[in-house]
């Protein structure tokens, strides 16, 4: 089967942009046609400055959440990206393939970069090397397709540059892995700025629907989502992002196609509120999932517990198959290091006699 391989980061509130961009599809389609492994990429959200406790607590929350979403566990790998060592193990030897000016070109490092030196401040060094940790959250596990938004396409294509660069240097060891995008809904857009996505670790909370949010809170979120100049309810991104957004948002909860539905509305305040009424039902039964799974915190940390032990496995004997590769020593067991000793002590015994 084919082996998919996504996470999500636990540095904020799951959205809805989480959920119509990945989530759903990797319940309605990934889990069912392929070999999966979906992953809180704990690790990743160290790279910038964080609250220890509130990392644990978004960790949990995102897993909770995933199960919610319709991830079964029999179906598929949910784990805990820092409960499988092999992730950091990897990351230090693709560091070390990877070159500092293909880290420096990652669009993400860029821009963060700047708006902390616009503030007078720096950025951790893990913020420009996690493109390997990326890398090695994939490659770890043979990997043939990654579902990824648009804005993480790049480092997917880094991915596939070190795998290749790997194979080419020290034996073929990775299977070189593509991204895979939606085509509806894959960039859910802030509902106060259309141009920019709506980001769980941004704070602009009224432009967010989080998928926590009650259906009163979900409703007036959308009602007071930025539009237009002009009247026409018309689907053109570029020129109409507020209404495009809504259009968007209203076709991936619907199915419906989003200029097709754009040609049904004679007014903004119309298609907001079928825009809020379809939001409000598409995650009703998400929410509803996660408050029978946080009353029953055991099954949780079972499923990640077997995820982990699952995802360890699989990933072990390609680590250790790289690190061969690449010319580090394999660790000598602990039966061979007592026979040693054993054989050693005979011989000094015998050269006594």
């Amino acid at each position: 089967m084919t082996r998919v391989f996504s996470g999500i980061k636990p540095t904020g509130h799951l959205t809805l942009g989480n959920y119509l961009g990945a989530m759903r599809r990797w319940a309605e389609v990934d889990q069912h046609r392929s070999d999966a492994l979906f992953c809180i990429v704990d690790l990743h959200a160290l790279t910038v400055d964080h609250d220890p406790a509130r990392v644990r607590r978004l960790s949990r929350q995102a897993a909770t959440l995933l199960l919610a979403a319709g991830l079964d566990p029999e179906l598929c790998t949910v784990f805990v990206q820092s409960h499988v060592d092999e992730h950091a193990r990897l990351s230090y030897v693709l560091e070390c393939v990877a070159t500092d000016g293909e880290m420096r070109r990652m669009i993400q490092y860029k821009e963060k970069a700047a708006r902390e030196r616009a503030r007078g401040g720096s950025v951790r060094l893990s913020l420009l090397t996690y493109p390997a940790l990326m890398a090695a959250d994939i490659l770890a596990y043979g990997t043939d397709e990654v579902p990824v938004g648009d804005d993480q396409a790049q480092h997917v294509e880094l991915t596939r540059d070190l795998a290749v660069r790997f194979n080419q240097r020290y034996g073929h060891t990775f299977v070189v892995p593509r991204a895979t995008c939606p085509q509806v809904a894959a960039r859910v857009m802030n509902l106060q700025e259309p141009t920019s996505k709506m980001g769980k670790s941004d704070d602009s909370g009224p432009g967010i629907v989080y998928l926590l949010d009650e259906p009163d809170v979900v409703r007036k979120k959308v009602m007071r989502a930025v539009t237009d100049s002009g009247r026409d309810v018309v689907y053109d991104r570029e020129e109409r992002p507020g209404v495009a957004n809504l259009l968007e948002i209203l076709a991936a909860c619907t199915g419906g196609d989003p200029a097709a539905l754009g040609e049904g509305y004679a007014s903004y305040g119309a298609l907001k509120k079928d825009t809020a009424e379809a939001v409000v039902e598409v995650l009703r039964p998400v929410r509803a999932r996660h408050r029978e799974l946080c009353a029953d915190s055991s099954y949780v940390e079972a499923v990640l517990r077997q995820g982990a032990d699952r995802a360890r496995a699989m990933a072990r004997p390609t680590v250790d198959a790289a690190y061969r590769a690449i010319g580090l020593l394999p660790p000598v067991s602990s039966v061979s290091s007592v026979s040693s000793v054993s054989s050693g002590a005979e011989v000094v015994v015998n050269a006594d006699r």
